[in-house]
């Protein structure tokens, strides 16, 4: 059996896992789900100096302590932005990786400028405003995950959606607008990238072909490991096998 650690997209927590977490279980896999520092239950911990070092150290700080080897470590979303620092950190305990339609950040990116959110310069603007002590904490992504999803409801059931938007949560500002230090062209682990179909990464589909990856089409959009957890799983277990 496989010990998975799935890392949870912006706005999310390790409770966005609950149901592929309870579909590997039953198969006798062992899995690990940690809220990174400042989202989900974690959202108490939110502050100006919170940000992709500080998820990096959450994960690492979870193989160490867990002490748990040959990882398949799982990126949905922001996590991808993890992910890459984990590895440099603690990559002799990851066996592969697999990325859920997540963001791929080279080297010196940004992720809000990465996804065409805000200019490079209002974020380097803004990341200087929070190194002084002020600014906003918060980004506000889950009241604009919670608008957009009125305009394009996410392929599952109402009471699935409604679930998931009630469940989602803050994340810091700091991890939108710093500098991503360690980036996927660094990792020398085989990467597997599950592509959804209705999404807006498409661009980081395409950087996932220019590293080389190994692509899989799935055809639900960028919430499909809470609304089809059942087809991911599936497509998960066939990569590893």
């Amino acid at each position: 059996m496989a010990t998975f650690l799935l890392m949870h997209g912006g706005g999310m927590g390790g409770w966005t896992w609950k149901f592929m977490r309870a579909l590997l279980e039953a198969k006798g896999h062992n899995v690990f789900t940690p809220t990174f520092t400042g989202f989900g239950e974690r959202v108490h911990l939110i502050g100006r100096d919170v940000g992709n070092a500080t998820h990096v150290t959450d994960v690492v700080n979870v193989l160490h302590f867990e002490d748990i080897r040959d990882v398949i470590l799982v990126a949905h979303s922001y996590a991808g932005t993890v992910a890459p620092g984990v590895l440099a950190q603690a990559g002799e305990r990851i066996a592969r990786v697999i990325y859920l339609d997540a963001i791929i950040p080279y080297a010196g990116e940004r992720i809000a400028s990465l996804l065409g959110f805000a200019s490079e310069a209002d974020m380097a603007g803004l990341n200087a405003v929070l190194d002084a002590g002020e600014g906003p904490i918060g980004s506000g992504v889950h009241e604009q995950q919670r608008a957009m999803a009125k305009e394009h409801p996410h392929m599952m059931n109402r009471d699935r959606e409604q679930w998931l938007l009630d469940h989602l949560s803050d994340q810091p500002m700091r991890a939108t607008c710093c500098v991503i230090p360690v980036g996927a062209e660094s990792i020398t682990h085989k990467v597997d990238y599950i592509a959804a179909k209705h999404t807006i990464m498409a661009a980081m589909h395409d950087r996932a072909r220019t590293l080389g990856w190994t692509l899989h089409e799935h055809p639900g959009d960028h919430a499909f490991n809470v609304g089809d957890p059942e087809g991911v799983t599936d497509m998960i277990l066939k990569i590893i096998a």
